[in-house]
């Protein structure tokens, strides 16, 4: 079964397997010991940071590792904002970092701090003027992703850090680390091991030398006082050992993996009928496609594709995992539904892509089959100036769905109030104007069109 989910987890590295059993052999002892046990496990820790600050650009004492890429960031965050305290409580970070960074920009607001959120164009890019214009004098701390995790688009780290000055800047390297080189700015940098194909349970925090830090948790003697616990030895070896591997064999395996990706991109939408693919076109990551399909629910989708012997992952609104849209796609202002990422792990084969090509037009094509969008043409005769569209209860793609088997029955310049109490419409129904050239006029209480709650999403045909 062809395997595309690399962006959730990428498969192990063969490399991985290899030094994890090795590890187990010989590095099962307490590190922290005097013994001769303990002083062979210390030795190949200090062996395995020593590999991961080569290749992250960092020196060996300014790595720590974490039970995880989450842990890291969230220490990283609450550890650089108490540690710059003096300097304020102002958070600052992009609209569309990962979910991570999210949940602790509103744990340190729950505790009195603050924070904003930048926004980013349809690419899913920041400006780097815009991200520095928006820090305060109080500003202890800044967050930028290297590469976003839904949509691939690379951020401009380097960029973005010449300009905010003395204010360190924390970057979610997750999706990028092995892959590509560490962007040059970083004062915190943090990863995951399971992204480049180490083991799960590793975590990697880096805090530059004179980077003003304070651990959130109590205190411990172990990964320099900033997380506390035993360390898995063998499993920080696996990733340490994966991830030189990785970066040895990135610059060919990338170029191999962007031509995959590029016909991806290239011929889906060629293949189906209302798909918008997402995320910048050429700052990207070389592995990941994300792109949406209209009128296509995204957990049928992702189901059906799994059948057909494929895994893949969306950030659609539809999937099981969320009730709400994909933050990154609704910051971007694109379609939230349908959506499907597709990314590649290293030894992907280009009749696994064909195939894929093959199998998808006709997954969508049986996923919409059934819900009469094909019309024909409305019989000529007048044509209504205005129509509301009750879609109160009904959640995404169905909204949408409605909104475009009504519209031919609008005269051209008709307005249709589409009364919605789905967050997810919110954003997929300018997204749906935007790609069917027609003009979202805003949106009002839909109390103002006689329903007792929801919203009223008004549409301009043209």
């Amino acid at each position: 079964m062809p395997y595309f989910d690399a962006a959730s987890t990428a498969p192990p590295h063969p490399v991985a397997r290899q030094a994890l059993l090795a590890a187990l052999d010989e590095g099962w002892a307490d590190p922290a010991r005097l013994h001769r046990s303990g002083r062979q496990a210390r030795m190949l820790l200090d062996a395995a940071r020593e590999t991961v600050a080569e290749v992250l650009g960092a020196r060996a004492d300014e790595i720590v590792f974490t039970a995880s890429g989450t842990q890291a960031v969230q220490l990283g965050i609450l550890g650089a904002l108490r540690g710059n305290r003096r300097r304020g409580a102002h958070l600052l970070h992009s609209a569309v970092e990962h979910s991570a960074v999210l949940h602790t920009a509103e744990r340190w607001e729950a505790d009195g701090g603050a924070a904003t959120a930048v926004p980013v164009d349809r690419h899913g890019r920041v400006d780097a003027a815009e991200f520095a214009a928006a820090l305060r004098p109080d500003t202890a701390l800044a967050v930028l992703q290297s590469a976003n995790h839904e949509v691939g688009t690379l951020q401009p780290v380097a960029e973005t850090a010449a300009l905010t000055g003395d204010v360190p800047l924390l970057v979610d390297a997750a999706q990028s680390a092995g892959r590509l080189p560490a962007p040059d700015g970083w004062s915190l940098l943090t990863a995951s091991a399971h992204k480049w194909g180490g083991p799960a349970g590793v975590g990697v925090l880096a805090v530059r030398k004179g980077v003003r830090y304070v651990s959130p948790l109590p205190a411990d003697d172990r990964e320099n006082g900033r997380v506390p616990g035993y360390v898995n030895v063998p499993a920080i070896v696996a990733a340490a050992a994966s991830l030189r591997a990785v970066r040895a064999e990135a610059d060919a395996e990338n170029a191999r993996l962007r031509a995959l990706v590029e016909l991806i991109r290239h011929r889906v939408p060629q293949l189906i009928p209302s798909v918008e693919v997402v995320g910048h076109p050429e700052l990207r990551l070389p592995h990941l496609v994300t792109f949406s399909c209209l009128y296509v629910d995204g957990e049928v989708l992702l189901g059906e594709l799994d059948r057909a012997g494929f895994a893949v992952n969306s950030g659609s609104s539809c999937t099981s995992s969320t009730l709400t849209p994909s933050h990154v796609l609704a910051a971007m202002g694109v379609l939230t539904e349908g959506n499907v990422r597709v990314s590649l792990p290293p030894g992907t084969a280009a009749a696994d892509v064909d195939r894929f090509l093959d199998v998808l037009p006709r997954v969508v094509a049986e996923i919409r089959a059934p819900l009469g969008l094909d019309l024909p043409a409305p019989e000529p005769g007048p044509r209504a100036d205005a129509l509301v569209l009750d879609t109160l209860g009904k959640r995404c793609p169905l909204p949408i769905i409605e909104l475009a088997k009504r519209i031919p029955e609008v005269a051209p310049g008709g307005r249709i109030a589409v009364l919605s109490d789905d967050e997810a419409a919110r954003h997929d129904i300018p997204a749906w104007c935007d790609m069917c050239g027609h003009t979202y006029a805003g949106e009002a209480p839909a109390t103002e069109y006689g329903a007792d709650h929801g919203t009223a999403y008004v549409v301009v045909k043209q």
